[in-house]
């Protein structure tokens, strides 16, 4: 793990911007004639523009003249706002060597002739272009580190966004870059809290027992006592023994893991205990990142499924107005839940299951080939829908691939879907919806499907949806319900639904949250992230 230590500020960085605003009144100017400056600038920019297809439309509109180049107050506002924003990129967890400020301005110093200066002109607007995508929409592409992200990043255009800043305070737009969403500034203020941390030596030693109970004592308890303090959950104490108030703090700690809270630091509470502060700094910087991915409005009303909090809930106006436990799809690469964000139209009461057909043909159809009888709770259809007899299925006769049957399950209390399912037509066939299989929702862990969400609370989800629109919700729900037919009710106001996934977030009171990375993929964008120069700093208060 490669920590950078740095002070809380960067002097060197504002050394240099006194240093750089001394020779900027020389920048274009020159001794030679005024006309041949110009024009040996203005060619130097198109030249050097010519390699990008936006900062050519940009600067062949503008004559090719400079937004960066001279003395002038507003060209120095904008060079001022924009390295500081790039000396500053490290606290939104990006990748400083990307952006080095003390280098470009080196580099700019080092321009003493108009052909030089022009070419530092259009690096300086590729650097403010690479800068504003970064930490507006993000570093990485997600589908091409984890495939299953197929969440589409609201990328903005280029030359829009020079556009823009040309016509703004620039101090102010690049301050309104980052996303405005209250989740991305406090993960960035507790990400400046763990730094400093970090500076301070992190949690201190690991603790040297693979689980304590209360009644406990010795150095393993007092090493547990002082990881607690340092990590906010527990109140400076000279306890030695795990007593009422560890307990307690140990019960707060897995609370903020998802884990069970019995106040007993079990097994898997003390693998919890025992992770390092960095590698809960880079989920806290991998969060931020997936917050850039979805920089756009979630909506005044709108659903969020953490696959890995395993739960779903519906916020209005940045308020959670109802949460359910879920179960989300099994760890295997083909039963994954992927993540997405759409638009929930409608919901489905007393629905029928139409099982996919790689569950037809991986797991069923090897069951009829053995008995024709098999799954006798599935229809077998035809491809106009009208259901075959089994006998004259001779699933033997197939492959996977030749199989050319669908199967069905009708209504009722046994249907894989239960009896309510909550539909945001997409090309994933994924939804949210009841289960008959309850028990599932007892366990810590919930990474069973097959990649759909399965609610714990399907009824009350579907009354709160309901509530915007009905005055009596349970009442129509449940007299559609009674009827045992399955029935359409669509949503008067259709609601955006986003299936994310976060090892790291905040609670409405702001406290940061960590869950286990159940599918590895932020191990993946971690590891992505690195290879393009971020890292975990410590920073000095």
């Amino acid at each position: 793990m490669t920590i950078v230590s740095l002070p809380r500020t960067a002097p060197r960085v504002l050394r240099a911007f006194f240093m750089f605003a001394a020779v900027m009144t020389l920048w274009v100017l020159g001794t030679a004639p005024a006309q041949a400056q110009v024009t040996a600038f203005r060619q130097a920019v198109a030249e050097s523009a010519a390699r990008d297809e936006d900062l050519a439309t940009f600067y062949r509109a503008r004559d090719f003249q400079g937004i960066w180049a001279g003395d002038d107050r507003a060209a120095t506002t904008r060079r001022n706002a924009l390295l500081t924003a790039l000396s500053n990129a490290g606290a939104h967890g990006l990748p400083e060597a990307r952006y080095n400020a003390e280098e470009m301005i080196a580099q700019l110093q080092a321009a003493t002739t108009p052909t030089q200066q022009g070419a530092m002109e259009v690096a300086l607007s590729t650097a403010f272009l690479t800068y504003a995508r970064d930490v507006q929409t993000g570093i990485l592409t997600p589908s091409k580190v984890v495939p299953l992200i197929v969440r589409e990043v609201p990328l903005r255009s280029r030359l829009a966004t020079l556009q823009g800043f040309l016509q703004s305070n620039p101090d102010a737009f690049l301050r309104a870059l980052p996303p405005s969403s209250p989740e991305y500034a406090r993960l960035m203020r507790e990400k400046l809290r763990l730094e400093n941390l970090l500076a301070q030596g992190g949690y201190g030693p690991a603790v040297q027992a693979s689980s304590l109970a209360p009644g406990a004592s010795g150095q393993a308890v007092v090493d547990l006592r002082n990881r607690l303090i340092l990590m906010g959950h527990l109140d400076r104490t000279a306890t030695q023994t795990y007593d009422a108030t560890i307990q307690a703090a140990v019960q707060r700690f897995q609370q903020s893991m998802g884990l069970s809270a019995d106040g007993t630091a079990g097994s898997d509470t003390m693998k919890e205990i025992n992770v390092p502060l960095d590698k809960r700094m880079q989920s806290v910087i991998v969060a931020m990142e997936r917050e850039r991915w979805i920089n756009r409005p979630r909506g005044l009303r709108h659903i969020w499924v953490n696959l890995t909090d395993f739960t779903a809930t519906i916020v209005d106006n940045d308020r959670v107005t109802f949460s359910t436990r879920s179960v989300i799809g099994a760890s295997e690469t083909d039963r994954q839940s992927p993540e997405f964000s759409d638009v929930m139209e409608y919901m489905v009461i007393n629905p029928s299951w139409y099982v996919p057909r790689s569950i037809v043909v991986n797991e069923y159809l090897p069951q009829l080939q053995s008995n024709s009888n098999a799954v006798s709770h599935l229809d077998v259809t035809d491809r106009s829908g009208n259901v075959v007899p089994r006998g004259s299925v001779k699933a033997g006769n197939y492959t996977a691939r030749t199989f050319p049957y669908s199967m069905r399950q009708g209504p009722s209390e046994r249907n894989a879907l239960g009896l309510v399912k909550f539909m945001f037509p997409n090309k994933y066939n994924i939804y949210l919806h009841d289960t008959p299989s309850k028990s599932l929702f007892s366990r810590e862990s919930r990474a069973f499907s097959h990649g759909c969400i399965r609610l714990n609370d399907p009824f009350d989800f579907a009354y709160a949806l309901l509530a915007k629109q009905e005055s009596n919700p349970e009442a129509l729900f449940q007299s559609r319900l009674k009827t045992g037919a399955e029935s359409r009710v669509t949503l008067e106001e259709p609601v955006p639904v986003h299936i994310v996934y976060r090892t790291a977030f905040t609670n409405v009171t702001g406290a940061l949250q960590f869950r286990r990375d159940v599918y590895g993929r932020d191990a993946a964008i971690w590891n992505a992230l690195s290879q393009t120069g971020v890292a975990v700093r410590a920073v000095q208060g």
